[in-house]
């Protein structure tokens, strides 16, 4: 078995690549192909080596486990209805709220998962593990924060009400979809590649019906969604959903092997990294806020996994008299 930090470290440099390859696949400042096409077939390309490896796990001996009753296999399209929902309450948060102030406030998904952990998966973190999520929620939104000298600064705390309002319910959606999905994927001992299936053939099902949504509200402008799904696709693009889904393939695998914590950290240092590459790649001027932002979450990813005795620098005895010693007990795991 794969250890999971080798696969959290993959899906940082997946995600981080995948803003830079979508960046990269624009033609001046816009795309030449339908973008609504990338989700659907990432979704078909997870579905296909989803179902090669379960096909390669069934001819072994014992075959893998596989429930198929209806009660369970209709848990399976909850995941991507949360996601659908979760797309339009970010559309509706964008016209309250400019592009800047959503992304800080998209970072409250890092406190929301972690509620949410605690809450459905019953899952106790410790003082020093919830100081930890927060610190990192404070870093990326730290990383993000433009100069002060800016009118951005301003347009913070100038939306509307409700704008906040569907941003921390954005955060909230995001989270529970994360955990829902921990939840399905640990709820029995099934093949992953058998859950995943089930998974990934709602999550097509959902992006297809999308693109024949688009072509009624077009009025067929742009002809059906099968004549223009590889329209103006170039190498470029199909790393984009290369990249997309093999990022999906590898969070399913931190859901059924590790946790959402994991994710959030993958995909915490991804956005950070993305930043860093940026510099490079696109003339991104860095921020003594960007290099503030990744010090916190550097300390935030120490806090969470260290072992607690290079955390707490406390002797385990504390002598109180010459003949007598008491015990002082050095605990990371304090439930809260």
């Amino acid at each position: 078995m794969m250890q999971w930090y080798v696969i959290a470290s993959l899906l940082t440099i997946l995600t981080s690549s995948q803003g830079i390859l979508t960046t990269l696949s624009q033609s001046n400042g816009g795309y030449k192909y339908d973008y609504a096409t990338v989700p659907f077939l990432a979704e078909v390309y997870k579905l296909i080596v989803s179902a090669v490896l379960l096909w390669r796990e069934c001819k072994r001996s014992p075959p893998p486990k596989m429930t198929t009753e209806w009660k369970s296999v209709r848990l399976y399209p909850i995941p991507s209805i949360i996601y659908l929902i979760h797309n339009n309450v970010q559309f509706a948060t964008l016209t309250y709220v400019d592009t800047s102030t959503y992304q800080i406030m998209g970072n409250l998904k890092i406190v929301t998962t972690g509620i949410l952990f605690r809450l459905f998966l019953k899952r106790k973190l410790s003082n020093l593990q919830w100081m930890a999520i927060v610190l990192l929620a404070v870093g990326t939104t730290t990383s993000q924060v433009k100069g002060c000298g800016e009118s951005s600064c301003d347009s913070l705390f100038s939306s509307p009400i409700q704008g906040y309002m569907l941003g921390i319910l954005s955060a909230c959606l995001s989270a529970l979809a994360g955990v829902y999905t921990e939840f399905l994927m640990k709820k029995n001992n099934d093949s992953l590649y058998w859950q995943n299936v089930q998974l990934y053939t709602f999550g097509a099902i959902f992006n297809l019906a999308r693109l024949v949504l688009d072509d009624f509200r077009s009025g067929f402008e742009k002809g059906p969604w099968w004549q223009r799904l590889f329209n103006g696709y170039s190498i470029t693009t199909w790393m984009v959903v290369l990249n997309l889904g093999s990022t999906g393939l590898l969070v399913s695998w931190l859901m059924k092997y590790a946790d959402n914590i994991v994710k959030v950290y993958s995909t915490s240092m991804a956005m950070l990294m993305t930043m860093v590459l940026s510099v490079f790649l696109f003339n991104f001027k860095p921020t003594v806020q960007l290099f503030l932002g990744i010090i916190v979450c550097m300390m935030s990813l120490h806090m969470y996994f260290a072992p607690p005795s290079t955390l707490v620098d406390l002797p385990l005895t504390v002598k109180a008299a010459p003949d007598s010693a008491v015990e002082v007990s050095v605990d990371r795991r304090t439930d809260s």
